[in-house]
């Protein structure tokens, strides 16, 4: 079975388990990345297109394009086509609020840090 689908299929019900523990270990290590982080935290807020997660990124294209095809095979990230052009989302709610409290450890770490000299 797929990570895509576990994810995809992963509910509060399930008890703890190896599996469980697997896919979110996955689902943590996609997230790792800076890059990716900033176009989960950037979908949180809408639906995008490439050329719009470029801009909010600062990563190339290519990069970008390359990160949004393993967020979409772990089903992350989902795409619709519009016109020519894909317009991107998240895969689901529980996403962003991962991404948010991912950001809101981080700002009570950098509230944490010793002032600089």
């Amino acid at each position: 079975m797929s990570v895509g689908h576990h994810v995809a299929t992963a509910r509060h019900s399930h008890p703890p388990g190896p599996d469980r523990i697997a896919v979110a270990a996955t689902v943590l290590g996609l997230l790792a990345d800076r890059t990716r982080l900033a176009l989960m935290e950037r979908l949180g807020r809408g639906e995008a297109d490439v050329t719009t997660l470029v801009e909010s990124t600062g990563a190339a294209r290519t990069a970008v394009s390359q990160h949004l095809a393993k967020l979409r095979a772990a089903g992350l990230v989902v795409g619709r086509k519009e016109g020519r052009r894909v317009v991107y989302a998240l895969g689901h709610g529980h996403l962003r609020r991962l991404v948010d409290e991912a950001l809101n450890v981080a700002d009570h770490q950098i509230g944490a840090l010793p002032p600089h000299d």
